[in-house]
């Protein structure tokens, strides 16, 4: 996992925010050693930095930085900053990903807007997504969430439904799923998530073994990253660790 800080100087990003460059370099620093730990390969990892309730500023300061991936968790909000005419006009390729939950009646703003939609956990949801997809002509790219907590304001599938969902997702022709997505509950210690990516892990694997194709694992957010890796995550969602906290 190639660092975007590596090279840059004054001339190159905004060293003003001495403290955000140390964030983000941090970041990637702990993703390589957690990779390393499980034997893996760092340029495996995807960096999703996320974005929410992050000043249209503060977003374009973390693309001098090297960052090209950005996760959201409302459409509204998104729409805002993917429309922006400061965004738009920069010459960096970016990658727009929804990973908050996603309703019915939105999908159409989000096929518009994201590369990737991390949260499908329903049929009927696959379907709005896959209907707005063929009239938008492209194959939306989405995980499916899964569900592994008792906790109600988790979204996702139950993981004894999940193959029943890939089968039905699998006819849809304007969808392509990459892989899953859970949240486990949050933990003081970071090693009691590691139970609920083992799980995901395991649920991905045996998924494959019926003949679906599921390269991606985002799992792992600033509290608990590190554990994710070591399990498997291939892309992980990070906000607080680089943007400090918000509301």
């Amino acid at each position: 996992m190639s660092t975007p800080l590596e090279g840059l100087d004054g001339d190159g990003v905004a060293m003003s925010d001495t403290a955000f460059l140390e964030n983000i370099s941090s970041i990637y620093k702990r993703m390589s050693h957690a990779a390393m730990r499980a034997g893996r390969n760092p340029e495996d990892i995807k960096l999703i930095a996320v974005t929410k309730t992050v000043s249209i500023e503060k977003v374009k300061q973390a693309v001098d930085a090297g960052l090209r991936i950005f996760g959201e968790s409302r459409v509204q909000e998104a729409q805002k900053k993917v429309m922006s005419n400061e965004l738009r006009a920069m010459s960096e390729r970016l990658s727009w990903h929804l990973i908050g939950h996603l309703q019915k009646n939105k999908a159409k703003v989000a096929v518009e807007l994201f590369d990737l939609i991390h949260s499908v956990d329903s049929a009927e949801l696959a379907e709005a997504i896959n209907k707005y997809a063929e009239k938008h002509g492209k194959i939306q790219e989405i995980l499916v969430q899964v569900k592994l907590s008792d906790e109600l304001a988790k979204y996702g599938i139950l993981k004894d439904n999940l193959v029943s969902l890939l089968d039905e997702i699998k006819k849809m022709k304007h969808l392509k799923v990459k892989g899953l997505m859970t949240i486990p509950p949050y933990f003081d210690e970071p090693g009691m998530a590691r139970p609920y990516f083992k799980e995901t892990r395991r649920l991905r694997d045996e998924a494959e073994m019926e003949g679906f194709k599921l390269p991606e694992l985002s799992m792992g957010m600033t509290n608990d990253f590190e554990v994710a890796i070591e399990e498997g995550a291939t892309m992980v969602r990070i906000g607080t660790a680089i943007f400090g906290d918000r509301t």
